[in-house]
């Protein structure tokens, strides 16, 4: 529920990322986002949330667009956030047979958008999410483990995934009985309450406003 003594200003959150982001193979069409963003609105804060994940997008991809897809959705004068999930397509495996993106390079393309994007509204980060592929779940575990570094550096709070899906037999099945790669309501729902209760978004949900500054309402 909403703190008391807070001005609980209407919020739009952006949230960039991949396939998972998007939620591709929940038969509800909610996934993890749209399910922790119902819950936000259920304990009574006026949110209205943007699933920008594209599916097979790398951090190249969302590098090269989060910023002009969030001018018209979060325009001065109204309170949100952004918050970033990628980096299980820049370790999947390429045509060469090396991952589609070098972690070195995706951990540069974190940092360029992340440092913008600080530098405009307050951000979240979400560590990667295995796939079910040995060589690529192990980049994603390294990338997950650099990117929580990185976050650290810059002050900036991060949520690793990976160790909580892998844990679960319920994704597993999920994902063995869709497209070998993404599960459906259960795994879905098993990130959607981690994220919840994640104490970074919670202080979103449960605060004012997310802005320094007097917003305008809308």
């Amino acid at each position: 529920m909403l703190q008391s003594g807070h001005e609980a200003l209407p919020l739009r959150i952006c949230f960039f990322g991949d396939s998972m982001v998007n939620g591709t193979g929940d038969d509800t069409a909610l996934g993890w986002v749209g399910r922790a963003c119902a819950a936000a609105r259920r304990a009574g804060r006026d949110l209205t949330f943007y699933n920008l994940g594209i599916r097979g997008d790398t951090s190249e991809d969302i590098h090269a667009r989060w910023e002009y897809e969030t001018k018209g959705r979060l325009p001065p004068g109204h309170d949100g956030g952004l918050v970033f999930c990628f980096g299980a397509n820049d370790a999947c495996t390429g045509e060469d047979g090396a991952p589609r993106v070098s972690a070195d390079r995706a951990v540069a393309n974190a940092e360029a958008i992340l440092v913008a994007a600080m530098a405009r509204r307050p951000v979240l980060m979400v560590g990667p999410f295995p796939i079910g592929e040995p060589i690529t779940d192990a980049r994603v575990a390294a990338l997950s483990r650099r990117f929580a570094a990185l976050c650290d550096r810059l002050g900036l709070a991060f949520l690793p995934v990976i160790d909580i899906v892998l844990a679960s037999e319920a994704w597993r099945k999920e994902v063995a009985a869709g497209d070998g790669a993404h599960p459906n309501e259960q795994g879905y729902a098993l990130i959607a309450d981690a994220f919840t209760r994640w104490p970074a978004w919670r202080a979103w949900i449960e605060g004012g406003s997310l802005s320094e500054k007097p917003l305008e309402r809308a």
